[in-house]
């Protein structure tokens, strides 16, 4: 038997949709740190209320890549729900963290975000782990940068 509890009730339709979401900053800049991550982790979950989806999981790897575990109703494609997370956060935290003009110093046409993105869709199963998988990415790193000192 399924679990309930995982399922997501809509008018016309019950669903488990879940997805491992990637993408990294254009040339691999290490700027997701401080005021910038923070803003970043704001404006994710701002994003997620204003179109209707949830971030059940979210870190910032390395520096310069997100993860993010996303559940999502079947009327939202994934194509639109990374175009809004990597459109919106790069306008937004351009505007409010001045910091990354020192990465990314053309006025215009700047990217922060590479043109590209890993997604896979999540089962029940799977879920727990990749979760896991997500939550502890600060902690790998932390112990993997403690090794080089």
């Amino acid at each position: 038997m399924k679990d309930k509890s995982r399922l997501t009730y809509g008018r016309t339709s019950i669903y488990n949709l879940n997805y491992h979401i990637i993408w990294g900053t254009k040339y691999r800049n290490k700027v997701l740190t401080g005021n910038v991550e923070k803003e970043l982790k704001k404006i994710i979950y701002e994003i997620a209320d204003k179109y209707g989806f949830t971030v059940e999981h979210l870190e910032i790897g390395k520096e310069d890549h997100v993860h993010l575990l996303v559940s999502a109703p079947p009327r939202l494609s994934v194509t639109n729900i990374v175009r809004w997370l990597k459109g919106i956060t790069a306008y937004q935290l351009f505007r409010k963290c001045p910091e990354l003009q020192r990465s990314y110093w053309k006025k215009k046409n700047r990217h922060l975000w590479s043109q590209s993105y890993y997604v896979e869709s999540i089962g029940a199963v799977n879920e727990q782990a990749v979760a896991k998988y997500i939550d502890d990415q600060k902690k790998k790193e932390e112990r993997f940068d403690d090794t080089l000192i």
